[in-house]
């Protein structure tokens, strides 16, 4: 079971990431999560927006930026002919997103949306000791090349031990080779 997910925000100070959700950038990692799933060959992209704020705000008490900027982007990318769904509440639109009723979801900032993502594909085995799977791609859309990564960094304190598992590395070339050959068709026309 795969989650896809796109992050408003590298990592960063969250306080400066918070500052970030604005209409404007909203709207534009919607247009770039919709046309990324394009890319990967999804016809008709189902695009869940979490909020920032616990429970979306709950309508301004926890903070004001899914009435004053979310929602205003989630509307203009409707009115485009995107389906976008949300403010989802943040807690909830991951296991939606995992139960098939998204697409891909549109994370806030970094960790909103990579902390799902890890305790999906991280599984540490208890009575082994060691990792069963350590399984992610971070995927950098939005650029004119094709950048992608294992989405738990380097692994130097596993170098030279045979302990690494290499799901993510060979994850990340497969999803390459695919937006490659994708941005080569759409090259050709």
């Amino acid at each position: 079971m795969k989650i896809c997910v796109s992050s408003m925000s590298r990592p960063m100070f969250l306080r400066e990431a918070c500052d970030r959700v604005k209409k404007a950038r909203v709207l534009e990692v919607i247009r770039i999560a919709d046309q990324a799933c394009r890319e990967l060959g999804i016809e008709h992209p189902r695009i869940g927006v979490a909020g920032l704020n616990p429970h979306s705000g709950e309508n301004g008490m926890f903070g004001r930026e899914e009435i004053d900027e979310i929602r205003p982007a989630i509307e203009a990318a409707k009115a485009e002919g995107i389906y976008a769904d949300g403010p989802v509440p943040p807690d909830t639109v991951f296991s939606k997103a995992r139960g098939g009723w998204y697409d891909i979801v549109v994370a806030m900032y970094h960790d909103q949306g990579h902390i799902p993502l890890k305790v999906v594909g991280f599984v540490y085995n208890e009575a082994e000791g060691k990792w069963d799977t350590v399984a992610g791609v971070n995927i950098t859309l939005g650029l004119p090349i094709v950048r992608v990564s294992v989405d738990h960094g380097t692994a130097f304190d596993q170098a030279g031990l045979g302990t690494a598992n290499e799901r993510s590395l060979v994850n990340a070339i497969n999803y390459a080779a695919r937006l490659a050959l994708q941005k080569k068709k759409q090259e050709k026309k």
